[in-house]
């Protein structure tokens, strides 16, 4: 996960680079491209469960559509408000969708740890973002913290269907459909709905060797080889820790747009990139294995000790029930 992020952090640098293309083209080139090359990949899994993806077609499509909408809103974001708050907004509140999202949906119980982790994050790109708005009257005034605004309410339309598809995966993962196949549906079908904005906006592309390198890289880096790592991250993390975990992302871009685009960031940003790197540690860092007890010692707080109905000891288990409780 932490590695996707990395990759992902790039994106918008690597879109500077390509000032004549569009936000709408950079995002349907990337995700469009990343996801039709997935879906191809993952063809031969895709077919073998097929039957199975059909079956949860909901799922699949839920996430196809928030592939499709997630590039248009994420680089349209960038575009208007800059690289770093674009990043931030977008990845720093997905976080909060996906952990409401697995509540509503999954009855899912947040862990004390996950919040904390949650707060030092946010707080983190809270001020990154803050930092960054600060600068975003350039003498024009009006006009630039309108497109500020307007950036940053497409970065939460973002974080909704970051959050969403990155759920949707993460359901069917869990469901046993592997998660090459998994992420082969929905990016494979997300592609295809991105196929006719591509067309309509991505003439730009072609102008240049230097767009049409920017184009690859997006599609082939950040995109394909980035959701393959995320795709194994869901496999083995719920979606609410995937997105935290990604909270990496907007440091990376935040750097590299001070170190390559040159944008500035005041301290209020290093401190906000300082907080950020707190959450992941504090997310990361492994919690200490519970101390395994032989069968049959009596242990204070047991479960089993509360939970013993009247007239049976503590310990006791029935004749049957052996194996299962102790499996």
């Amino acid at each position: 996960m932490l590695a996707a992020s990395l990759l992902w952090g790039t994106t918008g640098t690597a879109a500077t680079f390509a000032p004549d293309v569009g936000p709408l083209a950079v995002g349907a080139v990337a995700m469009g491209l990343g996801g039709l090359l997935q879906a191809l990949i993952a063809a031969p899994q895709i077919r073998r469960h097929a039957s199975r993806l059909r079956d949860r077609r909901g799922t699949v499509l839920l996430g196809a559509v928030s592939v499709a909408v997630y590039p248009l809103a994420f680089y349209s974001s960038m575009h208007l408000a800059g690289v770093a708050v674009g990043t931030v907004v977008s990845i720093g509140t997905a976080p909060l969708a996906s952990s409401l999202i697995e509540r509503v949906v999954d009855g899912r119980r947040l862990t004390r740890r996950w919040m904390l982790a949650a707060a030092l994050g946010l707080l983190g790109t809270a001020l990154l973002c803050i930092a960054e708005a600060a600068h975003a009257t350039d003498g024009t005034g009006r006009t630039s913290m309108t497109g500020t605004l307007l950036g940053i309410g497409l970065g939460l339309v973002a974080a909704a269907t970051y959050a969403l598809y990155s759920w949707a995966a993460h359901r069917l993962i869990t469901r046993q459909i592997p998660s090459r196949a998994a992420m082969g549906a929905v990016f494979g079908l997300g592609g295809l709905l991105l196929v006719p904005v591509l067309l309509a906006t991505g003439a730009p592309l072609l102008a240049s060797w230097s767009n049409a390198a920017v184009g690859a890289y997006m599609a082939l880096v950040p995109m394909l080889a980035g959701y393959v790592l995320f795709g194994w991250g869901l496999a083995h993390v719920p979606a609410s820790t995937a997105t935290t975990l990604s909270l990496l992302e907007p440091a990376v871009a935040a750097v590299l747009a001070v170190l390559v685009v040159g944008e500035l960031l005041p301290a209020a940003g290093w401190m906000g990139i300082t907080l950020v790197i707190a959450c992941l540690a504090v997310l990361t860092t492994p919690t200490p294995t519970p101390t395994r007890h032989p069968r049959g010692q009596t242990r204070n707080n047991s479960v089993d000790h509360d939970s013993s109905p009247p007239g049976k000891a503590a310990g006791a288990v029935p004749a049957g029930e052996h194996r299962t409780r102790h499996s």
